[in-house]
């Protein structure tokens, strides 16, 4: 659960930055980015309904993990971005569902890996694109980059309601 706290919170702290500079982008659209940044983690879903079953309900080899890469992510904020009424509001909510998923890829890529190589070669699939080396920086149970992101979002929290208060 640190892991999606993280990556809403980072969602949260940018796309609230974005705000302050794209005007249409007011705190129902950075709550939009804020599911986006949950979107590749929809490959966990494997916990509920393994790639067994479903390779055995389709016939065919199956598995959840496209759904944690770019396009995977894209795919998902094409399909949520059809939940909006307006074209407007569907080309608004693909490019925010999709930024939130790519604000969470960027932050899984310096994770410390058993082989010591980022996922940078699994997320451009079917593109083929060298896994580089990760720094390593922090394993995703670790509680600190929880914390981070929970200081920065806070420290940015307080800056835009700074902000609101000044424009009035």
């Amino acid at each position: 659960m640190a892991e999606w706290l993280t990556h809403v919170l980072v969602a949260y702290a940018l796309f609230t930055i974005v705000s302050w500079f794209v005007e249409w982008v007011d705190q129902r659209w950075v709550a939009v980015a804020m599911i986006g940044s949950i979107l590749p983690d929809l490959n966990r879903i494997d916990l509920l309904v393994s790639d067994e079953a479903v390779e055995y309900l389709l016939g065919i080899p199956f598995s959840w993990d496209g759904l944690h890469t770019l396009g995977g992510s894209i795919l998902l904020a094409g399909i949520g971005a059809l939940l909006f009424h307006t074209a407007r509001e569907r080309r608004r909510a693909f490019v925010l569902l999709s930024g939130g998923a790519v604000s969470h890829l960027v932050v899984d890529l310096p994770q410390r890996y058993a082989d010591g190589l980022m996922l940078s070669g699994q997320y451009a699939f079917p593109i083929p694109v060298p896994r580089l080396p990760t720094p390593g920086w922090y394993v995703s149970a670790d509680r600190w980059v929880a914390v981070v992101a929970v200081a920065v979002a806070l420290v940015v929290f307080v800056l835009d309601r700074s902000q609101e208060h000044t424009e009035k």
